[in-house]
């Protein structure tokens, strides 16, 4: 996936999509607050086994920061982390309404060609050809 250099921080290793990214995105959009690893297994839906490994990876990597009774939470100085949030943020709000995964297609009431033969599609088309080709003369 391309990036632009413009905005790239190669120091940032967060790819969208994964537990990691959603975490982090979490945390960055609710920055008041600290989250346990079983708030954000919730608030996530993802096993408490990956949230617990996940959350230690980020705070050792500096990415999130952790209270002494175990909340995690985000760290105010990471600009770096707070862009990469806003352009998640930024993405989901121009596609995120396409993304719904129990849409269905709508069914046409009439499909193209319905109750039509070959022979009578192709002399349409030949017809349709016709009349563009009178067009372009």
């Amino acid at each position: 996936m391309p990036v632009l250099l413009e905005d790239h921080d190669s120091e940032l290793h967060l790819r969208p999509g994964t537990t990691k990214s959603d975490i982090v995105a979490y945390l960055y959009q609710n920055p008041k607050w600290g989250y346990s690893p079983q708030d954000l297994k919730e608030a996530l839906n993802i096993p408490r086994g990956t949230a617990t490994t996940t959350l230690k990876r980020l705070y050792d990597d500096g990415y999130i920061g952790k209270t002494d009774d175990g909340y995690y939470y985000a760290l105010s100085e990471r600009e770096d982390i707070r862009r990469y949030v806003s352009s998640l943020n930024q993405v989901d709000r121009m596609f995120g309404h396409h993304r719904n995964p129990d849409a269905t297609p709508e069914e046409r009431e009439k499909q193209i060609g319905e109750g039509r033969t070959d022979d009578e599609l192709d002399a349409e088309l030949a017809e349709l050809e016709d009349d563009m080709n009178g067009l372009n003369e």
